[in-house]
């Protein structure tokens, strides 16, 4: 599902932005933010792809071949999946 586009700001909304952008930093409380260490973050890390489910026919052979030649951990539709992906991404490098 997509999100909508959020709308513009209103005159109220920018000015405000505007006059918590100029405060100086020790004027800004933030007794409220979460103690810990957040040096080195990593992007996308709970990033997940949105799925599209669809009926898509392959060799036999293909399909046991995966199956076979996948771990407890994973199941041969992630498997198939990541080799797409892998192939897709050398195409786009190509071009």
């Amino acid at each position: 599902m997509k999100r909508p586009a959020s709308s513009k700001l209103t005159p109220a909304q920018a000015a405000e932005l505007a006059a918590l952008a100029a405060l100086p930093e020790a004027a800004i409380d933030t007794s409220d933010a979460a103690e810990g260490d957040w040096r080195g973050p990593q992007r996308g890390l709970f990033y997940r792809p949105v799925k599209q489910q669809l009926t898509l026919r392959l060799d036999a052979d293909v399909i046991a071949w995966f199956r076979t030649h996948t771990s407890p951990e994973e199941g041969y539709q992630t498997r198939i999946n990541r080799a797409l992906r892998e192939y897709v991404e050398a195409q786009g490098r190509r071009a």
